[in-house]
């Protein structure tokens, strides 16, 4: 996100985690600091193949949460931003993992122990954010310890199927953390419906 009063109106719902996009390739791209940043729901800077140095000022400038590595970054890369000189401890790291078939869970195995989350999105010619769902039936072949966040083209009209999740033959439930919500709530790039997100997350919450 990165329209203020978006924001503002974003941060009262019972939302935990906010993203701001830090990829200048991206149509969500935050190319400065709103003047109001979520003050209720945590701070997620997105980044893809961001240097270090990037990642600390933006942490320092929005006083991230979190960091959500959304590009190639290899596990030694993680590594590196782990032990880097001042970086938060408190800062929690996501690692994007793009998914089309069953055989792409097993990526996680290269991440295990290094980050707090796992994000698991669609895979696309582009990062992230295309609107397109994959059949989240795969996931039973997730048998990490990491918790992860459901993403990839998760709609209004979802909360029902979202629940089903529970019946699903081998989804693990237990380590789903959370869903991620965007594009398809967007009625322009970085700026949500609210009136649709809050009657989903009644929904979804009911």
């Amino acid at each position: 996100m990165r329209d203020t009063e978006n924001i503002r109106a974003v941060d009262g719902l019972p939302v935990d985690l906010m993203g701001f996009i830090f990829w200048p390739k991206s149509s969500r791209y935050v190319s400065e600091r709103p003047s109001y940043l979520p003050t209720k729901c945590k701070r997620v800077g997105v980044f893809v193949d961001a240097t270090i140095d990037d990642i600390k000022q933006k942490i320092e400038e929005y006083r991230l949460d979190f960091v959500q590595l959304h590009g190639h970054e290899s596990p030694d890369y993680i590594r590196a931003l782990r032990v880097v000189d001042g970086f938060p401890v408190d800062v929690h790291l996501i690692k994007a993992i793009s998914v089309s078939g069953r055989d792409d869970i097993a990526t996680y195995k290269d991440y295990e122990g290094l980050v707090d989350y796992f994000l698991f999105d669609t895979k696309c010619p582009s990062v992230g954010g295309s609107g397109l769902q994959f059949d989240w039936s795969v996931l039973s072949a997730y048998d990490g310890n990491t918790p992860f966040l459901l993403s990839g083209g998760i709609g209004p009209d979802d909360a029902e199927r979202l629940h089903a999740l529970r019946l699903l033959d081998g989804f693990p439930m237990e380590k789903c953390a959370g869903i991620d919500l965007n594009s398809r709530f967007e009625v322009a790039p970085a700026l949500k419906d609210v009136d649709v997100l809050q009657k989903f997350l009644k929904e979804f919450n009911s």
